[in-house]
């Protein structure tokens, strides 16, 4: 979706995909931005924490009229149905967030 977003032209890649990684585990309870993660990505939870909110808002707010294609493909269970996934809160992700 962000390829599709100007606003997120400017952000490295690696931060971008770092981002969506963190969201999507704090998305899936699956626990927080390890010693590991931060060792391997270069970046530290704080360091990601505005590009998280910017990229749930994203997926919140996102035009249901445009791109239906890409839509469809991704609700399809052999992508995992992601595209079916409900964003999170945006004070419970601000709650998630802060105690990582």
């Amino acid at each position: 979706m962000t390829l599709q977003e100007y606003d997120y032209a400017r952000e490295s890649p690696s931060k971008l995909a770092a981002s969506c990684l963190l969201l999507a585990l704090t998305m899936k309870n699956l626990g927080g931005w390890t010693p590991t993660l931060e060792y391997y990505s270069g970046y530290s939870a704080q360091d990601l924490h505005p590009l998280v909110k910017r990229l749930n808002f994203l997926l919140t707010y996102q035009p249901r009229d445009k791109l239906n294609a890409v839509r469809s493909k991704y609700s399809h269970r052999v992508f995992f149905e992601v595209a079916k996934v409900t964003p999170m809160d945006m004070l419970k992700l601000e709650e998630t967030l802060t105690s990582c």
